[in-house]
């Protein structure tokens, strides 16, 4: 049996499978439409890279700072206050523009940046007086004579006391102290960045940190400057009103200048409705006077100065240590 070829197909213009009008009108069409079409194509490719590109760089800056963070989260204390410099810088102007408009001339963004040197790059735990120098001479500010009021454990009150009485000046009532006041700052050694995880404590890892030495500084600073009658606001619901491992105890009264403080006034006040703990003839203030006086100081103490039981009384009214006054 012979088996039958089928017929080859035929050649020429006419071969090949027949074209729907669809695709026979697209071959039909103007070329310069086909290369205007690519070009869109490369154009939306060329986006969505570059998309691609800008989202993998983000993704890849916050998973960075992330693992930055973890690295340098090594300490027992909080880390530093979030959004930091602008709120140092806020109150910077706010101080230097509203409250006190005399120090107007102040550079803050000049004393942000001396602020800030003191601890970044730095060792967290090798802080010195003298790396806060810088800052302090760009702060410095005149505390009249008979105008500063230190405290010790009494900072709520002494606030509220000064806000009525404002000739009179707390640490954190001068720029450099109200700049800072209730903040946390640290940085790590070998980078710039801020610290936000934690920042050293300064009983658990060390003392020689960027947030007690600043303190520190500026205390001994404000106890320079005092002269006159010193004022000192210490609270006698606790056993003992005067401790010598207070700021006040170790840093400040040994600062006072006796050629130009005359007498350390105290006043001991007493919570409200707290318990009665200590007063003036108790023996933490008779110590506190036997320092005084070896440093040619005078010393004064008044239980519970009225004009600040006043202002106690302002959220006690009805209490019958009020009626009384």
């Amino acid at each position: 049996m012979t088996t039958q070829r089928p017929p080859d197909q035929e050649s020429g213009p006419s071969a090949g499978p027949l074209l729907s009008p669809r695709a026979a009108a697209a071959l039909q069409a103007d070329p310069m439409d086909a290369e205007s079409c690519c070009r869109r194509r490369w154009r939306c490719l060329l986006i969505c890279a570059a998309l691609l590109v800008v989202i993998g760089a983000v993704v890849a800056g916050v998973l960075l700072h992330v693992r930055r963070q973890r690295e340098l989260a090594k300490w027992r204390g909080p880390g530093s206050t979030t959004h930091l410099a602008e709120i140092v810088l806020g109150r910077c102007f706010a101080y230097t523009q509203l409250k006190r408009p005399e120090l107007r001339d102040k550079d803050c963004h000049q004393i942000w940046n001396a602020f800030k040197n003191v601890f970044v790059h730095k060792n967290q735990c090798n802080i010195t007086e003298e790396d806060y120098q810088p800052l302090l001479k760009l702060t410095n500010q005149n505390i009249p004579c008979g105008k500063s009021l230190f405290w010790s454990k009494s900072g709520n009150l002494a606030h509220q006391y000064t806000k009525v009485q404002p000739q009179l000046l707390t640490l954190e009532d001068t720029l450099v102290g109200y700049m800072v006041d209730g903040l946390r700052w640290c940085g790590d050694e070998g980078s710039s960045e801020l610290n936000s995880g934690s920042c050293p404590d300064w009983k658990e890892d060390c003392n020689n940190n960027p947030n007690f030495v600043f303190w520190k500084t500026v205390s001994k600073w404000f106890a320079e400057s005092a002269c006159g009658v010193a004022q000192v606001m210490l609270n006698g619901s606790l056993p003992e009103a005067f401790s010598k491992n207070s700021i006040f105890g170790s840093v400040e009264i040994y600062n006072l200048h006796p050629g130009k403080v005359s007498v350390l006034q105290a006043w001991m006040m007493h919570d409200i409705e707290g318990k009665s703990r200590d007063s003036c003839s108790s023996s933490s203030i008779n110590e506190l006077r036997s320092i005084l006086k070896q440093r040619g100081i005078n010393f004064n103490c008044q239980n519970d100065y009225r004009p600040a039981k006043l202002l106690q009384c302002v959220s006690h009214s009805e209490h019958a240590s009020c009626s009384r006054i």
